[in-house]
């Protein structure tokens, strides 16, 4: 970020005269809600630092760190003193005042643009830190950012001033913001989608790989025959033979060749019999993998669909969430359901009828249920104890219900109610009562 930039940015940040409201929207980005309705993004990811406005973005997680609790705590309805740039670096301070009823406190929110030492820091009068988004321990660097220590300068740099023109300030910020966005979501686009697409490729392969379950139940069966032709002629069939020819039921010449090490025709018809179980066995374990693998090769599809139509970073991101530590090592019951996480609710998806199933069983009484509506589709569940939700959580999970059983784009209904009022059928069929219906737009 540029440093005149950053001077303009003050000088247009000193007209407000309030922080209204301020948060954490993502990992590395503050959302200040100056004199009310004016929001500005604060953006402090490493190698890549910007202020911007986006009037669209919405918040899709909830931060509550030690960090979050002082932000909030310091900043919230404070007053603004003033607003500075030291000379010679890229830091940002909103020197501020917040009152309760007890006393009237000042706190310094500085926001450094400066590469490697990016970082948003949380000072007192005194400068001595109360938090900050990163820890820096005295081992790695001279200047340790930590709770209580006082915060050393930066060694000072040098600048070339450089006129620079960008007319609308706010405008400038927006249509920047919307260029690294497209940038950025070409790039992370391409790079999920590579990752998926490999995956469906392998799924495929392996599908293409297994027998083909007629072919290894004709064995099976053909087996089984011989067998019992051996036993029906075991008196005209000498030991030690490996190779013999008997009568079929119709008449005709049958050869059957002996396993190796049978020695008798009895041992050597148990064995056939064995042969014949294992292929049956093997061909019924095929038909069930193969089910398995072509409704995981189906949620692929969707879901390389889905990427592919994202609008935002945020909206992959949501699609495909880092999965917590404890989710890891997921239970083999749960291979046919997908968790997401959006705003700290945790909603699970069938991903086939077997998964739809298991989330209606599992699901406690409290939980949310939604379902395309006169329609067959996945079954979704959002997990809260709670009688009502946000809209925006709803409305998230109504479109993955719609995206992971609609191919067309369209206009359709979701309809959603607590698992209470959900009866099971047969299967995965259900009848329910008191319900909402929420409609979802399909692009």
């Amino acid at each position: 970020m540029k440093r005149e930039l950053l001077q303009k940015i003050a000088q247009k940040l000193s007209q407000y005269k309030k922080i209204h409201s301020i948060e954490r929207v993502a990992d590395s980005t503050i959302k200040i809600a100056f004199d009310r309705d004016e929001a500005y993004f604060f953006n402090l990811q490493r190698g890549d630092s910007y202020i911007y406005k986006n009037l669209d973005q919405k918040k899709i997680k909830t931060y509550s760190a030690p960090f979050d609790v002082v932000l909030k705590k310091q900043f919230t309805n404070a007053k603004i003193d003033k607003i500075t740039i030291p000379p010679n670096d890229k830091i940002l301070q909103l020197f501020t005042t917040s009152s309760s009823k007890y006393k009237s406190q000042t706190s310094i929110l500085q926001f450094e643009f400066t590469g490697r030492h990016t970082n948003i820091i949380i000072l007192n009068d005194k400068n001595i830190i109360l938090e900050a988004l990163r820890h820096i321990d005295i081992s790695n660097s001279f200047r340790e950012v930590r709770v209580g220590v006082t915060l050393l300068d930066l060694p000072e740099k040098e600048f070339r001033s450089t006129p620079l023109e960008i007319g609308d300030l706010d405008e400038f910020l927006i249509n920047e913001h919307k260029r690294r966005e497209e940038a950025q979501l070409k790039s992370i686009k391409k790079q999920k989608l590579s990752s998926l697409l490999k995956k469906l490729k392998k799924l495929k392969k392996i599908l293409g790989s297994l027998d083909d379950e007629g072919l290894l139940l004709e064995k099976s069966q053909k087996l089984e025959h011989h067998a019992g032709l051996i036993l029906a002629n075991i008196h005209n069939i000498k030991n030690y033979q490996s190779t013999i020819t008997l009568k079929d039921y119709d008449g005709s010449d049958v050869i059957i060749e002996l396993p190796k090490g049978s020695h008798t025709p009895a041992n050597g018809a148990n064995m056939i019999f064995k042969r014949s179980k294992k292929l049956k066995q093997k061909a019924k374990n095929s038909y069930i993998e193969k089910d398995n693998l072509k409704e995981k090769i189906e949620f692929l599809d969707k879901l390389i669909h889905i990427v592919d139509e994202s609008k935002s970073i945020e909206e992959i991101e949501l699609y495909l969430p880092k999965q917590p530590k404890n989710q890891k090592n997921r239970d083999k019951k749960e291979t046919n359901i997908e968790n997401f996480f959006f705003q700290d609710y945790k909603i699970s998806l069938g991903k086939s009828e077997k998964g739809n199933i298991a989330l209606l069983k599992d699901a406690k009484m409290s939980d949310f249920w939604l379902h395309l509506k006169d329609m067959p589709s996945t079954h979704v569940i959002i997990r809260t104890s709670k009688k009502t939700l946000p809209e925006d959580v709803v409305e998230f999970a109504a479109k993955l219900c719609v995206n992971f059983s609609i191919n067309e784009k369209g206009r359709y209904l979701v309809d959603y109610t607590q698992r209470r009022n959900v009866k099971m059928r047969d299967g995965a069929n259900v009848n329910y009562i008191e319900y909402k219906t929420i409609s979802v737009k399909k692009d």
